[in-house]
């Protein structure tokens, strides 16, 4: 791992411990472990499979939208861990623990987060009014991952601004 790496994981790992333990507690754990659990894609395949039912060819336009930048934030995510490979705060520091199983070997960036934000944006430019629902959604996601022992917050943060980056550069190229 590159030295500014291992620097940065100690920095963080602090934070890290302190988030994980408040996850050891179960009124936490499981409300987040489920939130996480959503961000998995659940939550955002039935939003864009609802979005064309709901409001009608602008819904689908929408939807494909989310698809088409989820999928670019797919490969950009799944690259930057083949390159970084950072490893996870459960797998850095034998005290944090995973409470959930993680989805792939690397930390950076975190991919529950990037897709987060991504299909937020995207689905707020369309349909403003869901930014209620959607925006404190896409906080909670972030923070469940460091919650649960999976990712560092300099993941969730740089996930955060990489999809905003990603959001926006798709809205001035679709729209």
């Amino acid at each position: 791992m590159q030295a500014w790496l291992r620097h940065l994981n100690e920095l963080e790992v602090s934070v890290c411990r302190l988030w994980s333990r408040s996850g050891q507690r179960r009124w936490i754990r499981y409300p987040f472990a489920f939130i996480s659990r959503l961000g998995d894609g659940v939550f955002w395949y039935s939003l864009m499979a609802a979005l064309p039912l709901v409001y009608g060819l602008k819904g689908l336009q929408a939807s494909l939208h989310m698809l088409a930048t989820g999928g670019i934030a797919l490969l950009l995510y799944k690259s930057l861990k083949g390159v970084t490979r950072r490893s996870r705060p459960c797998h850095h520091a034998s005290d944090i623990t995973a409470l959930v199983p993680p989805l792939d070997q690397y930390s950076f960036p975190s991919g529950h987060t990037l897709h987060a934000v991504v299909f937020s944006s995207v689905a707020i430019y369309y349909f403003p009014v869901l930014a209620w629902i959607l925006v404190p959604f896409t906080a909670l996601i972030a923070l469940s991952r460091i919650i649960l022992g999976l990712h560092y917050p300099s993941d969730v943060l740089m996930a955060t601004l990489i999809g905003l980056g990603l959001a926006y550069a798709s809205l001035s190229a679709f729209i």
